[in-house]
């Protein structure tokens, strides 16, 4: 076979001379130790690579064979439970062959070739069947069924299907076309990462994407199949905040891309998420989890890779009809490997170094996300939300990366270094974030939780700007100068921060907040608000509306267990009423 030689390395970059029949985008063999790498230009007979491990030691010279084929992952059933790398090579078989450190070069197929499934078709032999339709069925995990579909391009009629035990490899189903070509059909499938997945049609986002979170679902929602971004400086919580979210959201399946993150922030999820039980079914959380690993310590070029590897799997889960979440932590990392990339090929810098086309390159990411009817005569919907964290130096908004993140998603957590220094956690600031989902989901709210959500969330987020306008005077001449009323204001929004939007990711409990729960917190924080203001037209005293002894057993409601939430929450409520009432009917003795 003819092949091309390098004639430059320049770390990741490799420029080749001579690869016959080059492409862009083909995946090419790289030296003697056959490293994996990717054209990315070409210019005459010389081939730009960006290859995904170490280039110490390569010298010109060495061979350089092309696949002719572009970036692809395997899509079959065995990818759940999995840990792979940017490009799709399963960490645990590598790391049982070669041991912790992962030697150059080294091939393994992302999926297990040998393991026999249980496969139940769904259609019979001459079923008519365009792509997209679900073959069979296989029980990937306890949680997941996994449906085999015919592949895109793909249609006729069902000659031959099987039934019982399969390899990934073997032939399921023979279909023959309408030119009457016999297309052998099996579980393992390819896919190239760069080209987004086809559906029939991209719908309204209409339900939420519930996560548990009270400052998320509360006051800054997401749909599902929607995008959001996460920014925030060091020691902030963006990984902590994406954590509760591939644990909680509801989501069918979760992917999980570390990409550029330090290494032991990935080992924290490797070593949490095997414990971690499933809200629904009580199974471990990762039979319905996939991680992909790229830390800062592996090598930059597959950084970029890992993101398309990532939403490739997700689309492909989206595809049998599953609601997907993608998390991306984070989106700057990957930047960041762009702009070395754009460097060393020497392409003209844009703003801060980074290419100029880096918003083109995250719209094609977060664009990959959507609610829609996928392919197939049966009628699917489904969804793929994508959440990506945004680490800007120093915690600076006004930085490419953020900017051109926030032009193309519609919900932004802006996460606050100070809120995090005073241990608010999330430290997702109430004033500075946003949720463009909050029109498309007031309908599900007011029908599917209470008519007055949208209402109670509006009084909150109204007292928490009244307290912020409020500081500035408190802080200048001190908060005895206030009206009674807004002291109350004050109580009452501190009472939000607080009692409310605080929340323990590690307390058992707290952890998770379910929609009914958040609701009638909510209601009893701004119940209290409305009787204190109540009872202040009729002279109440102040100072015992705001030491209110159950104050304190409000501030705790947060620690109620789920089941019993909605019983003792009602009664504190009803202790609420009588308390303030109490209070005023004493100042009306007394006078």
């Amino acid at each position: 076979m003819e092949r091309g030689q390098i004639v430059k390395i320049s770390g990741p970059l490799v420029v080749a001379k001579g690869i016959p029949g080059a492409r862009m985008f083909d995946v090419v063999r790289v030296g003697n130790e056959r490293l994996i790498g990717e054209i990315l230009e070409i210019r005459g007979d010389l081939s730009s690579v960006q290859v995904y491990e170490e280039t110490a030691g390569l010298k010109p010279g060495e061979p350089v064979e092309s696949s002719y084929r572009p970036l692809s992952v395997e899509l079959a059933p065995g990818l759940l439970g999995n840990i792979y790398d940017g490009i799709q090579r399963p960490l645990d078989i590598i790391r049982a062959k070669e041991g912790d450190l992962i030697a150059r070069g080294i091939e393994a197929q992302a999926i297990d070739r040998k393991k026999e499934w249980d496969f139940r078709p769904v259609l019979k032999k001459g079923d008519e069947v365009v792509a997209g339709d679900i073959l069979g069925t296989v029980q990937e995990t306890e949680i997941i069924e996994h449906k085999v579909m015919v592949p895109v391009g793909i249609q006729g009629k069902i000659k031959e299907i099987h039934s019982g035990k399969a390899k990934v490899e073997d032939v399921v189903a023979v279909i023959e076309t309408p030119k009457g070509e016999k297309k052998k059909i099996t579980m393992l499938q390819h896919w190239p990462v760069r080209k987004m997945r086809p559906y029939k049609e991209q719908i309204e986002a209409k339900e939420p994407l519930v996560t548990g979170q009270r400052v998320i679902d509360t006051f800054f929602p997401i749909a599902k199949g929607g995008t959001a971004c996460i920014p925030g400086p060091f020691g902030s919580g963006k990984t902590v905040v994406q954590h509760q979210l591939s644990k909680w959201a509801d989501a069918q399946v979760i992917v999980f891309v570390g990409c550029g993150e330090r290494g032991n922030e990935m080992t924290d999820v490797l070593r949490e998420f095997p414990q971690l039980k499933d809200p629904k079914s009580g199974k471990p959380l990762m039979q319905r989890t996939i991680l992909i690993a790229n830390t800062s310590n592996m090598p930059v070029a597959a950084r970029e890779a890992s993101i398309y590897t990532g939403i490739t799997l997700a689309e492909y889960y989206r595809d049998m009809g599953y609601d997907v979440a993608l998390m991306a932590d984070s989106t700057s990392r990957w930047a960041e490997a762009l702009r070395e990339m754009s460097g060393r090929l020497e392409e003209m810098p844009g703003e801060e170094g980074y290419p100029a086309y880096l918003p083109s390159r995250l719209a094609e990411f977060y664009e990959r996300a959507g609610r829609v009817i996928t392919l197939g005569k049966e009628k699917r919907i489904a969804s793929l939300s994508a959440i990506g964290a945004v680490s800007p130096p120093g915690g600076d908004l006004s930085e490419p990366v953020t900017q051109a993140t926030l032009r193309i998603v519609r919900v932004f957590w802006a996460l606050i270094a100070e809120l995090a220094y005073q241990r608010h956690f999330p430290a997702i600031h109430w004033l500075r974030s946003y949720s463009l989902y909050l029109d498309d989901l007031k309908t599900y709210f007011t029908k599917k939780v209470a008519p007055d959500w949208i209402e109670l969330r509006e009084k909150a987020m109204a007292l928490l700007q009244k307290e912020d306008e409020l500081q500035e005077t408190v802080r200048l001449v001190g908060i005895d100068v206030l009206s009674s009323e807004d002291r109350i204001a004050m109580e009452t929004a501190r009472s939000i921060r607080e009692d409310f939007l605080q929340q323990f990711a590690f307390h058992e409990v707290d952890t998770y907040s379910p929609l009914n729960k958040q609701y009638l917190m909510l209601k009893m924080v701004l119940e209290y608000y409305d009787l204190c203001m109540n009872a202040l037209k009729k002279d109440a005293q102040l100072e015992k509306l705001i030491n209110l002894p159950l104050r304190e057993e409000i501030a705790r409601a947060k620690y109620i267990a789920t089941d019993e939430a909605e019983e003792k929450i009602k009664n504190l409520h009803q202790r609420l009423k009588d308390e303030v009432k109490k209070i005023v009917e004493e100042k009306q003795v007394k006078v």
